[in-house]
């Protein structure tokens, strides 16, 4: 039986940051690269390519994955969101002022991932977000610049922050 060829394409459709999009896309071909290339996300940082660094997280129904690991081709059906998606769609704004505020970027390459990576965390309105929790969540974002305690502090006080409107809100 013959295998098939690592150049074919296949057709995907998928909804990409809140839009129906289409791709043909080559079978061995990983989704950061279809998002960066095709799509021109390039808040999608290539960092290992090896699903170490964490700079290439997005979320995929939901959940934070490695763009680097999951081929384009396993995108189809799924909703991905990445930086740029959440951004635009207002939900992380707090955390980026936060990170701002915090001074939780120096060279920004890790950031992307670590912004999805902890909206993926405070998504869940009912965890407590505790420190313990959030360096648990960012254990697999690499950042050589900022020493984590300001990334940490930027996210606790976010999740403290919403909690806060939660509760007043109620």
């Amino acid at each position: 039986m013959a295998s098939e060829s690592p150049d074919h394409e296949h057709a995907v459709a998928f909804t990409l940051n809140g839009e129906a999009v289409r791709a043909r896309v080559p079978a061995r071909m990983h989704l950061g690269d279809l998002l960066r290339g095709t799509f021109g996300l390039t808040g999608v940082h290539l960092g290992c390519e090896h699903g170490v660094c964490g700079a290439c997280t997005i979320l995929v129904d939901g959940r934070a994955v490695r763009a680097c690991l999951m081929l384009g081709v396993q995108a189809d059906g799924a909703t991905v969101e990445t930086v740029e998606g959440l951004t635009e769609s207002g939900r992380i704004g707090d955390l980026q002022d936060a990170f701002h505020a915090r001074n939780a970027l120096q060279c920004g390459y890790c950031t992307p991932g670590m912004l999805v990576t902890a909206a993926e965390l405070l998504a869940d309105e009912t965890a407590a977000a505790s420190r313990e929790e959030i360096r648990a969540a960012i254990s697999g974002n690499y950042c050589r610049c900022t020493g984590y305690h300001a990334i940490v502090d930027a996210i606790a006080t976010t999740a403290e922050a919403r909690r806060n409107r939660r509760e007043t809100a109620e």
